[in-house]
């Protein structure tokens, strides 16, 4: 009997993870400077994008810089920020075509909203939009950690169920906790003091049972799912039939 794929595969997990990140820290190569805490967000292939304000050491800047940039995606459980993932995207900081620039702020306002977006568009002297041309990513996911090469990262696609995903999780976690301990219970011979859905995807999903010192449980589907509605099937299946 074929055994199931557990988990996606580390270049559509970790642009998954990307795709819902923030960028917070900025390291400039070359120079004696400390890293530097970043705005901005996530383009659609995955590049960081910088909201660079007047004043800052890249503002200036006209070439392409080495930069690494620290992308952090959380997790939001009983009122705690806690870290999904943090991955380093290193590469070269260029200048957001003009072209692309209205198109590209949109696209970051809607998962990281920032008015100073717009002042890039609309001031001569305002911020500026980076974006980098990725070299490597290095990635922290829990016990997990490696590194991949540009090719890698971007021929890669997040999850494709991502946003309708999230939306269930979001739910679940609003609504259905009870639900989920009792089905977690089902699984565990150690006590459960809480359940939270904590990560769900195409292959299955994690549930993780306390805040501090958790235990993380994952749970394939039988096969990968395809749509929304199938996946809304197995995470009632998850809920009801433990």
């Amino acid at each position: 009997m074929q055994q199931p794929v557990t988990a996606p595969p580390v270049p559509e997990r970790v642009r998954t993870l990307a795709a819902t990140a923030a960028p917070t820290h900025v390291s400039l190569a070359g120079t004696a400077l400390p890293a530097m805490p970043a705005r901005g967000g996530v383009d659609g292939a995955g590049r960081p994008v910088l909201l660079v304000l007047p004043g800052d050491p890249l503002h200036e800047v006209r070439d392409e810089p080495v930069v690494t940039v620290d992308l952090t995606a959380t997790r939001s459980l009983g009122g705690l920020e806690l870290s999904r993932g943090l991955l380093k995207v290193q590469g070269w900081a260029q200048a957001v075509p003009a072209a692309e620039a209205r198109e590209t702020a949109v696209a970051i306002a809607e998962r990281c909203p920032d008015e100073a977006l717009f002042d890039a568009l609309e001031r001569a002297d305002g911020p500026r939009l980076l974006r980098v041309d990725v070299g490597q990513v290095i990635y922290l996911t829990g016990p997990e950690s490696g590194v991949l090469d540009a090719e890698e990262y971007l021929d890669a696609d997040p999850d494709p169920l991502m946003s309708e995903a999230e939306r269930m999780l979001h739910h679940v976690n609003s609504t259905h906790r009870g639900q989920l301990e009792t089905a977690l219970r089902s699984l565990l011979a150690a006590p459960v003091s809480e359940a939270w859905l904590w990560e769900l995807d195409r292959f299955g999903a994690t549930v993780r049972s306390g805040i501090d010192n958790p235990t993380l449980v994952r749970l394939p589907w039988p096969t990968p799912i395809t749509d929304a509605g199938s996946l809304e099937r197995a995470l009632r299946c998850l809920l009801c039939h433990h």
